[in-house]
């Protein structure tokens, strides 16, 4: 009875993590949907020179704020040892990378012109979506220090602050999308332009209201988090930093990248077969902020359990975690497969679309589980500060892996059957199936390490 007990507490303190992380993801989400949905309503081109820009864009955010995802679990080692300086030092330290980075990453955008006409965007579009670049590009920075606060938050436990700049900013971005898109208030009419320079300065607002809301919060943690030039105790070096980030960055930046060229190999068969695979993407990628939510909240947990060096917690937290993956995610399997046809015709009442796309789905059905768990595996590896094996996991499963039977499906290289789409879509259960076994693999290896510690 006590450890029922136990176990539904554990659940309870997860579940309390994961409602607030999944609604930030879910607001940082949704403002890419405003973005299509207005730039749609001003015309077609500029809302292929959004989509285009996005494609490019989106890599490299992942990547910053990848980088900027190793603040979490060295806060939440930091606050269950009660090290306040170690925490500031960790905050401190993700601001000033995250800005560096986000700097030098903006010239890269200012530079895809080539890349472009590489890929042989149309030529109406490529200017549109350079100046678009452009503009979103000045949100790097930015981003580089938010994530910092954000994560630095959610390794204090306090995920409720990156919820409510989260929703704030998204109200920002549509007002500033309205503005600036159509020429409101004395503004210029910007078009798909404009989606850039509101992203910017949501981003922007963003980072302000979380900066305030941390000062509010007043816990001896963030304590004059902002005074730069107080003596502190030292914590991680920039090196030990970038150690536990860049493989976090380039873990994302290689997921992001899979998807970005299975939607590029799909784009040669057909508009009506690139719609279903996209309508299909973009409700996985939904669903997918549930389980991407509670492994945030893994993180936090393990990084907390191992700095209060509670061992026999550290244990009942992952493996409570790991079985709310497994039944939220057999559930959305369930829910996708009953109600596909109605999820598609939300989307689309193009026939032939939805009856890919419901094809689809069910494939995407398939992979709720794996997908879960190799995602939740991942949070608490980095829980562990363990993410130089998770870049190598996953650069296996997709790249090794997943990618080249999906090709192979998909093209009819490895059967005489052409699977066309629903070959990628069968490859990316093949590596989210690798990834959530290896990672497995990998959780088993850390907890035996920590409990033979113990003693």
């Amino acid at each position: 009875m006590r450890k029922r007990l136990l176990i539904f507490n554990e659940a309870g303190t997860l579940i309390r993590l994961t409602g607030p992380i999944v609604l930030a993801q879910l607001s940082q989400s949704a403002m890419g949907v405003v973005d299509t949905v207005m730039a749609g309503r001003y015309n077609a081109v500029d809302l292929a020179a959004v989509a285009v820009g996005t494609s490019i864009f989106l890599p490299l955010f992942l990547f910053v704020s990848g980088l900027m995802a190793a603040v979490t679990p060295l806060v939440a080692q930091g606050y269950g040892r009660q090290d306040h300086p170690a925490i500031r030092h960790a905050i401190r330290q993700g601001m000033k990378i995250g800005f560096l980075t986000g700097l030098l990453i903006m010239p890269v955008l200012w530079l895809a012109e080539p890349v472009m006409i590489w890929m042989e965007v149309s030529e109406e579009v490529i200017p549109i979506a350079c100046r678009y670049l452009f503009a979103v590009s000045w949100s790097l920075p930015v981003t580089g220090l938010f994530f910092a606060l954000r994560n630095g938050g959610d390794g204090l436990a306090r995920p409720h602050l990156s919820m409510i700049a989260g929703l704030f900013c998204l109200l920002v971005n549509v007002g500033a999308n309205y503005v600036l898109i159509y020429g409101k208030l004395g503004f210029p009419s910007l078009g798909g332009v404009g989606c850039g320079w509101a992203t910017s300065f949501s981003m922007l607002v963003m980072l302000l209201v979380m900066a305030g809301l941390l000062v509010r919060i007043r816990i001896p943690a963030v304590r004059g988090l902002f005074r730069f030039g107080a003596s502190e105790k030292k914590g991680e070096s920039i090196l030990s930093f970038l150690h536990l980030g860049f493989p976090i960055g380039i873990t994302l930046f290689i997921e992001c990248s899979v998807f970005a060229l299975i939607t590029l190999l799909v784009a040669r068969m057909g508009a009506h077969v690139v719609a279903g695979h996209q309508i299909t993407a973009n409700f996985a990628g939904l669903v997918y902020m549930l389980p991407l939510g509670l492994a945030t909240a893994m993180t936090v947990r393990v990084g907390y359990c191992i700095g209060r060096r509670r061992i026999l917690r550290l244990r009942r937290a992952i493996f409570t975690g790991l079985g709310m993956a497994l039944v939220l995610s057999s559930a959305s399997c369930v829910l996708m497969f009953l109600f596909a046809p109605d999820i598609v015709a939300f989307y689309t009442s193009d026939p032939k679309v939805q009856s890919l796309s419901v094809m689809l789905l069910g494939l995407a059905a398939l992979f709720q589980i794996p997908d879960a768990l190799q995602v939740n595996c991942g949070g608490i590896l980095r829980g562990f500060k363990d993410t130089r094996v998770v870049l190598v996991i996953s650069i296996i499963a997709y790249w090794g892996v997943g990618l080249p039977m999906g090709y192979g499906l998909g093209t009819g290289w490895l059967s005489d059957r052409f699977l066309g789409p629903q070959g990628f879509w069968i490859g990316l259960i093949i590596a989210l199936s690798a990834s959530a076994l290896l990672m497995g693999f990998r959780v088993r290896m850390q907890l035996r390490r920590a409990q033979k510690g113990r003693k």
